[in-house]
């Protein structure tokens, strides 16, 4: 019972205040971080801050639209999926910020697509050009794309209906949607191709474009791959290693991977590869500020060869090795040996 006790009310708008900051300044006031926190209705104010950014995310059914509004929804943005086109302008723009409590807006993901309450390609384009002009947000499209074969799997793995297809064949349902969304893919400022893609590699991809380092550096992502299993289609910069030796033809590095001392000095005793690397390095250092200045905040670098195994996983690491000499964080992804049983 909280008898003769005196208890701190923190009174918030429901509508204008995320869970999340709702907790985040409980906690506070818990901790005595802050001594009060209160906002009724006369402390808000109908202004959008300038600086948030909101994120339109359309594209193929089936091709991870779900999926990338969990992951924006876990890089603390505000996830909203299927809202009618004639409330997105309410939504955005019609955003309440209390005046005395900065940081509790956060940016906005929405979803949309031909599931979309009055959805249609003008009307998009109408909406999405008002969010554009009005200059209050910051607004982006992320187009996501799917090879036609792989959503087909997709579908018929899952049991699920393509929502154009409910009496015709899945291939049919998705021919049909291709048509009607290629303005989009057209206007859209990211195109994510996720044919192939893991989860993971989806989201650290979301995350390389929407989350910058402090001193706004490029997030760089490198992978090895198997030309066998396709190059990853999310790749900017892509290295065809397979002109250097192979270990694979010899039989006591056959089972081991580029990750380990022996091949990479098999791979490095190739009468080629210091002239090659030092190439590669030189092609690569140039073009990093190039990217900066042109606003790009993510980049891709892909080397392949047969396997997947040997070459492109040493010629990846000594990659990333390079990049940390020079100050550079750098992600990596082994990707047939991320996929080995």
């Amino acid at each position: 019972m909280l008898l003769r006790r005196k208890v701190r009310v923190i009174q918030i708008d429901p509508f204008s205040v995320s869970a999340t900051a709702k907790i985040r300044y409980a906690l506070k006031l818990v901790t005595g971080e802050v001594m009060s926190f209160e906002m009724n209705p006369s402390q808000i104010t109908p202004e959008t801050c300038s600086s948030e950014t909101v994120v339109l995310v359309t594209g193929m059914s089936g091709a991870g639209k779900t999926t990338a509004l969990k992951v924006f929804e876990d890089m603390d943005f505000e996830a909203i999926d299927n809202v009618p086109l004639s409330l997105l302008g309410n939504l955005v723009l019609g955003r309440q910020k209390p005046f005395n409590a900065p940081g509790l807006s956060r940016p906005i993901a929405v979803g949309v697509d031909i599931r979309t309450r009055d959805f249609g390609i003008e009307a998009f384009f109408t909406r999405y050009d008002t969010l554009v002009s009005a200059g209050e947000v910051e607004a982006k499209l992320v187009f996501l794309d799917c090879d036609d074969e792989e959503l087909r799997r997709r579908y018929e793995e899952t049991r699920h209906r393509h929502p154009l297809a409910a009496d015709r064949p899945v291939a049919d349902g998705i021919a049909h949607e291709r048509r009607l969304v290629l303005a989009l893919r057209d206007r859209a400022d990211l195109v994510i191709d996720t044919t192939g893609m893991t989860t993971g590699e989806f989201k650290r991809l979301l995350q390389g474009n929407f989350t910058s380092p402090p001193d706004n550096s490029l997030s760089i992502f490198l992978t090895s791959f198997s030309y066998r299993r396709g190059v990853p289609r999310s790749s900017d910069l892509v290295f065809d290693v397979r002109f250097l030796s192979n270990p694979h033809y010899d039989e006591s590095l056959r089972d081991q991977t580029g990750l380990e001392e022996a091949v990479g000095k098999y791979v490095s005793r190739d009468p080629s590869f210091v002239e090659f690397f030092d190439s590669l390095t030189h092609l690569i250092e140039p073009l990093l500020p190039r990217y900066r200045a042109e606003g790009k905040s993510y980049l891709t670098i892909a080397a392949g060869c047969t396997g997947g195994r040997h070459r492109s996983v040493f010629v990846i690491e000594k990659l990333a090795l390079w990049f940390e000499n020079t100050g550079q964080k750098v992600q990596v992804l082994h990707r047939e040996l991320a996929n080995s049983p």
